[in-house]
């Protein structure tokens, strides 16, 4: 995929519920990869780091006002699990967005489209076009929109909080055997990152973070999300 078409271009702000403009929509749905095999064109990873920025705070806010009852690390654990990338995956697969990401052929051919880091980083970086293109106000509300699907499955908090343990519960009542988790990690000291995949009978999970727990917990999301839309 090169430019978007103008028929592309409408599916997707029918999906989004919004026009973004165009040079801003194609930047956000550029892929590292993409621009590595052309010419090193400008990726979507600043508009990213914007987006995950703008989503973070709308979600801290949100929480606050709607949860008056929970303490800081409830809300801590529900954030975590409204921006996780295996949430942001959902609400990505959710709209179709990954038909339109622009990916380096390789990318693309190993299945790139459905991988949650993409989809999530996506997202973000059309959170940060958006804002760039409406204002504060408007981003906020598009990422609450988002995320509303989220907040309406009555499961997802108890599974974010503890995946593991959700992850273990799920797996006995599907009648599956116990979780088995490895960890591999990669980086310098300074900044590792740690790579953990999880296998349930016949599935297989991954995450990652900058801690094994971490990577761990993101597996086991990533499962239990599986396990409990099947």
């Amino acid at each position: 995929m090169t430019s978007l078409s103008e028929e592309s271009r409408d599916a997707l702000a029918a999906s989004l519920g919004i026009h973004i403009d165009d040079g801003l929509l194609e930047l956000a749905l550029t892929h590292r990869s993409f621009a590595y095999e052309n010419g090193g064109i400008p990726t979507n990873e600043r508009l990213e780091f914007l987006g995950d920025s703008i989503l973070g705070q709308a979600v801290t806010v949100m929480l606050y006002t709607e949860y008056p009852t929970l303490d800081e690390g409830d809300l801590a654990k529900r954030r975590a699990s409204l921006v996780s990338s295996v949430a942001l995956a959902e609400v990505a697969r959710g709209i179709g967005l990954g038909r339109y990401v622009r990916l380096g052929r390789g990318e693309s051919l190993t299945g790139g489209r459905d991988k949650a880091s993409i989809l999530a980083d996506t997202v973000e970086a059309v959170i940060g076009a958006v804002y760039l293109d409406r204002g504060g106000d408007f981003a906020t509300a598009f990422v609450l929109r988002l995320i509303e699907p989220l907040l309406k499955d009555p499961d997802r908090f108890g599974a974010s909080m503890d995946p593991k343990t959700s992850l273990q519960e799920i797996a006995a009542r599907h009648g599956r055997e116990a979780p088995v988790y490895t960890v591999t990690e990669s980086g310098p000291d300074h900044s590792k990152v740690f790579i953990a995949a999880v296998v349930v009978g016949d599935l297989t999970a991954s995450g990652q973070g900058t801690s094994k727990k971490q990577a761990e917990m993101a597996a086991a999301l990533e499962a239990w999300t599986v396990l409990n839309a099947g």
